[in-house]
């Protein structure tokens, strides 16, 4: 079973603002206690073991466990410990390597004042900020109750008591028949609605407190669907994929879903993200001085294409492209649908005609994927994971497709090197999409990453 604190890959915001807090912390110890800056450079090797303490102890505490619903006291004594176990390490380290007496005293403890005082500061402004977007409905996740008429009201209580406005309870299903439309406010969905209902209705996550022989059809298929599945602890949980167990109130919930990473595996993700989209928006500027004229000259219009796409969860966003087309290939594209290659819900054609010729060269060498970076900086995209529909498409998807949806969608990913050129069914991109969702790991997605270097340096796999 999973351990309860992979709950917390949801806080690496957090994580982010209080290493960033850190940083600053430390350096402004440095800044007052040194009369030239130049002599901090002594104080680099110092800074770096901070910080990777702090990564560590993260790893292994629950620093940030309901840090959106504690109150001010217990912020404030959450952040002192934090500093405390941080500041404690890293003395300790220096002790055991005889490094103690090298560096300064008064800067350790100017340190620690700056970083309790910063870091409670930080999570503060930060709190403010999620709890805004729980109120605008930015960060809410959508969320359905599966259960029977009799335990509807008291389980909607109980779920939402610890409820502090990140998640929307939009939808019940009762599985048992009943003339009551909605419940404390929520409405009741008909059983045989509901997939529809959750497909249009981006639901992230699904609660279901039945009798085991009742659900297992629903779990397999939400989890196909992608959908974060809590299940009461009566059902037959043997065969369910990365289970972990938690308390709501009086009921035990089995959680399952088929996402196999844990909160280090995504936290070093999405920071290897950051930096890479950093490198990949340098180069995107130097391609943009040189192709924006061909595109302009070849054909007339944005050098940009922005194009609604789906990404995790159902949720829509605006993915960036060069340009690669001419200005009416969307409208084309209903002319040349008898020529499709690709069987399934995707469109792919040899020598499309809707493709100026700079476009053909960009596609082959995927430059028209440079400004993504834009995407995956913003959070919205991933660079390894699985690539985002478009609405048109998406609208067409069968229930099972919707796993592809399970994580954010990614510049490459395992279809794309697995012969993205030669595979011409839909039904098998969704197979090796599952395949990489069941296994993700940081190592699969190195192995990605430099397939797709690879392919593209030897122009193999996009047509």
């Amino acid at each position: 079973m999973q351990k309860n604190g992979s709950v917390r890959s949801k806080h690496i915001d957090f994580i982010l603002t209080d290493m960033l807090c850190i940083e600053l912390a430390f350096m402004t110890a440095c800044a007052i206690w040194f009369q030239h800056l130049t002599e901090l450079s002594f104080y680099k090797k110092i800074n770096v073991a901070i910080l990777g303490v702090y990564v560590i102890l993260m790893l292994f505490n629950s620093f940030h466990s309901s840090i959106v619903k504690r109150g001010f006291l217990k912020e404030l004594w959450s952040t002192i410990m934090t500093c405390s176990e941080v500041i404690l390490a890293a003395l300790a380290i220096l002790f055991v390597f005889k490094e103690s007496a090298t560096y300064s005293r008064m800067v350790f403890g100017m340190f620690y004042l700056f970083s309790i005082g910063y870091m409670y500061i930080g999570r503060l402004i930060l709190k403010f900020v999620v709890r805004r977007g729980f109120k605008t409905g930015k960060n809410r996740s959508n969320v359905v109750i599966i259960t029977y008429p009799e335990n509807a009201e008291e389980f909607y209580n109980i779920l939402n008591i610890d409820n502090n406005g990140s998640s929307s309870f939009i939808g019940m299903v009762m599985l048992s028949d009943t003339d009551v439309e909605e419940i404390k406010g929520v409405p009741v969905i008909s059983r045989e609605s509901i997939f529809d209902f959750v497909k249009e209705n981006a639901v992230n996550e699904v609660y279901i407190l039945a009798k085991g022989g009742e659900t297992g059809k629903l779990v397999d298929q939400f989890l196909n669907m992608g959908i974060m599945v809590h299940l009461g602890l009566n059902l037959e949980v043997e065969s369910l994929p990365n289970i972990k167990m938690e308390r709501k109130g009086p009921y035990s919930i089995i959680t399952t879903s088929i996402n196999k990473g844990n909160l280090a595996e995504y936290f070093i993700k999405r920071v290897f993200d950051i930096f890479a989209s950093i490198f990949g928006l340098i180069f995107m500027g130097l391609l943009f001085l040189i192709f924006a004229p061909i595109i302009k000259i070849q054909s007339p219009g944005p050098v940009f294409f922005a194009q609604k796409r789906v990404g995790k969860n159902g949720k829509i966003f605006k993915m960036y492209k060069f340009r690669s087309m001419y200005m009416d290939a969307e409208e084309r594209k209903k002319e040349l649908m008898a020529q499709n290659q690709m069987k399934g819900l995707m469109f792919k054609m040899d020598n499309d005609p809707r493709i100026f010729p700079a476009g053909k060269f960009m596609r082959k060498t995927s430059i028209d994927e440079f400004p993504q970076f834009i995407n995956i900086l913003k959070g919205d995209m991933s660079l390894v994971g699985t690539r985002p529909p478009t609405l048109d498409e998406y609208e067409q998807y069968d229930p099972h497709h919707l796993s592809r949806l399970a994580i954010k969608p990614g510049l490459t990913g395992m279809w794309q090197v697995s012969g993205r050129s030669e595979i011409t069914d839909f039904e098998e991109i969704v197979r090796l999409d599952n395949e990489y969702i069941r296994n993700f790991s940081l190592a699969l997605d190195i192995k990605i990453f430099f397939k797709t270097f690879i392919a593209v340096l030897a122009r193999k796999g996009s047509k």
